[in-house]
């Protein structure tokens, strides 16, 4: 069996890897034959290329990094930069392959979507960017401050009639939403939902790096997002938010764990955190990449390559990020944020990201504002425990990957459901 991944985004590219290693191993187990292929529609495709599953047409990286539905400026540089050609040249690519493959796996929004529609061949979607959240809980529909915010549930879902007639497509052999709120809402339309678990929870075992530390210290973890030149220029802001913090003296010494992605450049983020009158010291832990500094009492860890465990060391999190502040909210932690100047993390994604995320999420509208939340939380432990509860029901428990695998084997990449 052939199956094609389609995806959109750097977040959607490691999701669609996860279900992808997964498909491969359980094909190995049961010595079945499986050829896998992919192509990433925005960015280079990194986590395909780290699994070895070949591209099967052209890949660019866009001026907006994806993120052109946040604002129209974005469309038109990327418009300006070749994402009419890029599109078009890929869905060629995708119809070609349809012509000898089986299956299409689309990860991320209705693009990938409709290109798994327009392939010819049977496809299954898993949503990534969608949730009921952002219009209700499960006690109704969330209040909202403008007017033009009211009708954004017009049609019933936060899955538009378009989107779920693509849903509801025969070819279409299964849908996985990210959370039960989305499946049972899917479910009134007739889609064929697997309700599954959220595939971000998956590959977050820590590796049991230690961070140097004062004893019982609390611990934050910053998180400046994936992208550059974006995140150099959140860290300027998490760091206005550590000053705040550190000056407003908690009750406890706090370490700051600073998990950058591997492909940011470790000593910008250093020589930022040096403008700032932190101190480097030595380096404790030589098994990560990392710069350390202190002030006083307080630490703050630079750190790529043990992203897991700075998520579950942490008490709490500073965020300017997609989905790393879901992850973290996922294991429970109380988040705080702040916004940005975009391209990806602007008041409007931190906004929505409060509705998806819930109590979990708290967004202050300036960095300095942090340490009043950070001693607000502290004092309230039934607040704590419910970002514990919270977090765990809106992203679901870890191994959600490899049960989507499972289902996709039954429903896609079997010979009999392929005749039906």
């Amino acid at each position: 069996m052939k199956l094609l991944c389609l995806s959109n985004g750097h977040g959607e590219d490691s999701i669609a890897a996860r279900i992808l290693e997964e498909l491969r191993l359980q094909a190995q187990d049961l010595d079945q034959n499986l050829e896998l292929a992919a192509l990433p529609l925005v960015g280079q495709g990194v986590a395909y290329r780290k699994l070895d599953v070949p591209l099967v047409g052209p890949v660019k990286a866009m001026p907006s990094g994806g993120f052109v539905y946040m604002d129209g400026r974005q469309l038109a540089r990327d418009v300006g930069g070749g994402l009419v050609q890029l599109t078009l040249a890929q869905l060629r690519a995708i119809r070609q392959w349809s012509e000898s493959g089986d299956a299409v796996l689309a990860v991320g929004d209705i693009v990938p979507l409709l290109m798994a529609w327009l392939s010819g061949a049977p496809y299954a979607f898993v949503g990534t960017a969608k949730s009921e959240y952002h219009l209700r809980d499960e006690q109704g529909p969330l209040p909202r401050q403008h007017w033009s915010e009211r009708f954004e549930g017009w049609s019933g879902s936060v899955y538009l009639p378009w989107e779920r007639w693509l849903l509801q497509r025969k070819r279409c052999r299964a849908v996985f939403p990210r959370d039960p709120l989305t499946a049972q809402i899917l479910k009134r339309f007739h889609v064929p939902v697997f309700d599954l678990g959220n595939p971000m929870m998956d590959g977050l075992e820590p590796q049991g790096f230690e961070f140097e530390s004062e004893p019982d210290a609390l611990v934050v973890t910053l998180l400046p997002g994936s992208r550059a030149p974006e995140a150099y220029r959140n860290w300027q802001q998490i760091l206005a938010a550590v000053e705040a913090i550190v000056q407003n003296k908690p009750a406890r010494s706090v370490t700051f764990l600073a998990a950058l992605s591997p492909e940011l450049d470790l000593e910008q983020f250093g020589q930022l955190t040096r403008q700032q009158s932190w101190s480097e010291t030595a380096v404790a832990n030589r098994a990560v990449a990392q710069r350390s500094f202190k002030r006083e009492q307080v630490y703050l860890h630079l750190i790529q390559g043990a992203f897991a465990d700075c998520l579950h060391k942490a008490h709490l999190g500073l965020a300017m990020a997609g989905t790393a502040t879901e992850q973290l909210v996922g294991l429970g932690k109380p988040v705080i944020c702040f916004p940005g100047g975009g391209p990806q993390f602007t008041y409007a994604f931190a906004e929505a990201q409060t509705r998806l995320l819930g109590p979990s999420l708290t967004l202050v509208q300036q960095p300095t504002d942090a340490a009043a939340v950070v001693t607000s939380l502290l004092q309230d432990p039934d607040r704590l425990q419910l970002c514990g509860v919270n977090g765990r029901q809106r992203m679901g428990e870890a191994g959600a990957a490899g049960r989507i695998a499972c289902c996709l084997r039954s429903l896609l990449l079997n010979p009999e459901a392929q005749s039906r």
